[in-house]
Parts: structure tokens; C-alpha cells; sequence
């Protein structure tokens, strides 16, 4: 079965690394189903039933975001909030719907990779600051594999080849979840 990627972008049109991420995965539409979440919910009213399906209907779950004020995007928290509920991700009456299910995340950290350390300059690696995700989906039984990042997009406008390789290890790190 195919990878869902749960996109969750304010501003899909003027991000560098995201959108060419989304660019790449479209290439591929035997692989990958590219989910943007701002564009199915402008208005942020999730239909959890819907995206339950849609989760069950792929064997694998990437969420790709931004890494936006140390955490992810407010539309993907509410996500997670709606979609993850009792009874379905998890809970003793069923909640199973996650469980051994590959998943991980993509993001586009702004910042240099040297600032997400202990001693740098915001004392926190990312890892560290991931973990609420990966705490999340072992809870729900989830086989979480980790996830893949861009650093340091904020400072700096990655070249054409940066971004071409980029985005070529993000598939193949998806396609060896």
C-alpha cells in the first residue's frame, strides 16, 4: 500500500523546502498520496471520520511540516487532537487503528543544525524537541522510524542542488521506512 503524507503548511506557496518536497511526492502518485491539510481544512473544521479512513486506507504515515515555533503548525496539533481520538488510535475499547502502522515525520527546521544541540544556542536538540511525536504514536502503538530534516532554511536560500538532494533523501527515506 501507498505512504499518506499529512502536509501541514501555512503557507505552501512561498516555502522553499516544504513545496519542493510536495513537488517531488507528486511525482509519484503509485507511491505517495500528498495530503495538505490547509487546503482540504481552510477553515480548520477536520472531519476526523474522513481522515481516519484516509490513514487506514495507507500503510504507512508521514507528517511533514515546518518546524514552527519549536513544535508544528496549530492546524496539525487540532489534527492530531481530532484525528487520534479514543477508541480509534487508541484506548481499551478497540483504539488499534495505529498500531503497527510505519510512521514519521518531515520538517524544515529554520534554524541551523548547530543551534539544535545542548550546547547551542537554543540548548535543545531536535530530537528533543520531536519527542512529544514520537511519544505520541508509541502510545498509539504506532512503529515509529524517526524522522528526516532540512535545517537552517530561515537563513539562508538552498541552492538547486541542495534541494534536489534533499528532496531525493526525503524519498528515499520514505521509501525505506
Amino acid at each position: 500500500m501507498k505512504t499518506l503524507v499529512i502536509v501541514t503548511h501555512p503557507s505552501i506557496e512561498t516555502s522553499v523546502i516544504n513545496k519542493r518536497w510536495v513537488e517531488e511526492l507528486k511525482k509519484y502518485p503509485e507511491k505517495y498520496t500528498v495530503h495538505e491539510l490547509h487546503k482540504v481544512y481552510p477553515d480548520g473544521n477536520i472531519d476526523a471520520g474522513k481522515e481516519q479512513q484516509l490513514i487506514e486506507s495507507h500503510s504507512n504515515l508521514v507528517l511533514q511540516f515546518p518546524v514552527y515555533w519549536f513544535n508544528c503548525p496549530p492546524l496539525l496539533k487540532k489534527w492530531l487532537d481530532d484525528v487520534f481520538a479514543y477508541g480509534w488510535a487508541y484506548g481499551s475499547n478497540g483504539g488499534d487503528k495505529l498500531k503497527n502502522r510505519k510512521a514519521a515525520l518531515a520538517v524544515s527546521a529554520g534554524i541551523k543544525k548547530e543551534d539544535y544541540r545542548e550546547e547551542g544556542r537554543y540548548h535543545y536538540t531536535l530530537e528533543h524537541l520531536l519527542s512529544p511525536f514520537e511519544t505520541s504514536f508509541l502510545y498509539c502503538k504506532a512503529d515509529y522510524r524517526s524522522f528526516f530534516a532540512f535545517y537552517g532554511a530561515e537563513n539562508y536560500e538552498p541552492s538547486a542542488s541542495e534541494l534536489e538532494r534533499s528532496a531525493q533523501d526525503y524519498l528515499n527515506f520514505i521509501d525505506n521506512l
